[in-house]
């Protein structure tokens, strides 16, 4: 479980992004973290993951500080940032630099992940479009087969079709002790994907809930923009 208690954060004294902000993500399923611009998801995920220390309050997973950065729990979570780029080296390097950090790492996952891409593992990374580097690069995430995976802005740049393939691949590699969190605008991409819908603003949520079976026929855009303009 991810456990986020009473946060304080702010990049300076006169921008703070969360503010006594408490939030829980337990294990298992596909959550879609929401939220009008500035309302701290980018800067959640980076707390999530230890890349960022509260200045006050607590993010643990499975009981334990992220900002510790233990190998133990590192090796367990991976985030895909929104803007990242890859070194100029072939796939096979660079999943040989990466793959001791991550134990449950499966090169059968990513292969069945790049063939949902229309990729092959066969590639150099520094001859990739941005659009091809963000496809190997979120089937390397898959593959390392981490309890939590972490997703900023995942289909951000990625053509109908990509789309559509990240969708098959994220289905594809999901597992009941797997928990995805996906950030993003583009609401109609993942809808589809969700077991769990959270909204936040500045400093609470607004909603936090299971997508039950009945539901999966509601507009999450509509949903999104009722709960903002009229939060409980």
């Amino acid at each position: 479980m991810i456990s986020i208690k009473n946060v304080r954060f702010g990049y300076n004294s006169r921008q703070v992004v969360l503010d006594d902000f408490s939030l829980e993500f337990t294990q298992g399923g596909i959550y879609g973290l929401l939220g009008k611009n500035g309302t701290g998801k980018s800067t959640l995920l980076y707390l999530m993951m230890g890349l960022l220390r509260p200045q006050k309050g607590s993010v643990t997973i499975d009981g334990v500080g992220t900002s510790l950065r233990s190998p133990e729990v590192m090796s367990e979570v991976f985030l895909v940032p929104e803007e990242y780029d890859l070194p100029s080296i072939s796939l096979r390097k660079y999943v040989e630099v990466i793959k001791p950090f991550y134990p449950r790492f499966s090169n059968d996952l990513l292969e069945q992940c790049l063939e949902n891409f229309d990729m092959t593992t066969d590639i150099d990374l520094g001859s990739l479009s941005m659009g091809q580097k963000k496809k190997v690069y979120m089937s390397v995430a898959l593959a390392a087969n981490t309890r939590y995976l972490l997703m900023d802005e995942p289909t951000n740049g990625l053509d109908i079709l990509s789309k559509s393939q990240f969708r098959k691949a994220v289905i594809e590699s999901m597992s009941a002790d797997k928990t995805i969190i996906i950030s993003t605008h583009q609401v109609h991409d993942v809808e589809l994907l969700l077991d769990h819908v959270c909204i936040i603003e500045r400093n609470r949520v607004l909603l936090n809930e299971p997508i039950e079976e009945k539901d999966q026929a509601v507009n999450l855009e509509e949903l999104f923009i009722k709960t903002v303009k009229d939060p409980l």
